[in-house]
């Protein structure tokens, strides 16, 4: 089974204190793994253990993984604080500028506080950092992650065999077109001939010979065996069968692209080698339907 590049999972886990841990995994597609990850203030030191976990679980595709700790039940989350040091440099700096300029001295409170920095609010202090809970709740986001991948291969993977029916009927057409169009060219040559040479008669041993020889030209009898050979090879690996499963961990999409490049370069031969319009037009059908393949191969892991 083929896995999307494409996911989202979210996990909740509840922390001591009544503290809560959400984690929310975005993946798209990507060529390799490329991992961006954000802690809660003073989790930071856990990112590797983070990011190795994002790698055991996926193999590629770019991930956004977000974790933030929910201290809204806290009463002391969000306090207003009083910096007394900026405090007392703003009533001394006041009261020398009034005694400079003979100004009556009026400071008070209600203007002190206004001034900038002396009044903050002061955000949440750093949730305590809790290694089992974090990994817990990321495994979780994961593997919701997972199961939308693997859910949107398998419609993926519908598209990708209805493409390759597809493919076989078209090659099916030109394996039954190609014989004939060797006896119609049989057939126009003898007329030219005839119509060249007037009464004489024809030598079917040179008309042969260039049969013969058109007949090795036009050949496409090993291209239409490769591609059987090709699609028989993409569906095993579809399957996952011994024939086509590429190891654990590596790159089933990649795997795929190549066979679809080499059922590509068959179909340009055979088009090059048609000679036949309808042949022509199987081969174009055909490289029409593997565009199709190899840009839905591109979200496939």
């Amino acid at each position: 089974m083929i896995r999307s590049m494409t996911g989202y999972g979210a996990a909740e886990t509840g922390l001591p204190g009544g503290r809560v841990l959400r984690a929310e995994v975005r993946t798209v597609n990507h060529r390799h793994l490329n991992t961006s990850v954000r802690l809660p203030r003073g989790w930071e030191g856990l990112e590797a253990r983070v990011v190795d976990r994002v790698r055991a679980v996926l193999a590629r595709g770019s991930v956004s993984l977000a974790v933030s700790c929910d201290a809204s039940g806290r009463e002391e989350d969000g306090l207003p604080g009083l910096d007394m040091d900026r405090a007392r440099r703003y009533v001394d700096l006041l009261r020398e500028a009034g005694s400079r300029l003979g100004l009556e001295d009026r400071l008070g409170l209600d203007a002190l506080i206004r001034l900038p920095g002396v009044v903050r609010v002061e955000g949440p202090p750093a949730a305590p950092v809790d290694e089992a809970g974090l990994l817990e709740c990321v495994e979780s986001a994961l593997h919701g992650a997972v199961a939308m991948r693997e859910a949107e291969g398998r419609r993926l993977e519908g598209e990708l065999r209805a493409s390759v029916a597809r493919i076989t009927d078209q090659v099916e057409l030109v394996a039954e077109a190609a014989p004939g169009r060797l006896l119609r060219e049989r057939d126009r040559l003898r007329q030219r001939v005839l119509a060249l040479s007037g009464a004489v008669e024809v030598d079917e041993d040179r008309l042969a010979r260039e049969i013969a020889y058109l007949a090795e030209r036009w050949d496409i009898a090993e291209e239409i065996v490769r591609l059987r050979s090709h699609m028989e090879l993409f569906l095993e690996s579809l399957d996952g069968g011994d024939g086509g499963r590429a190891a654990p961990g590596t790159k089933a999409g990649r795997r795929l692209g190549f066979i679809v490049q080499e059922m590509h370069r068959e179909a340009n031969t055979v088009g090059s080698k048609a000679n036949d319009a309808a042949i022509s037009a199987s081969a174009v059908a055909i490289k029409e339907e593997l565009e199709r393949i190899r840009e839905q191969l591109e979200n496939v892991e």
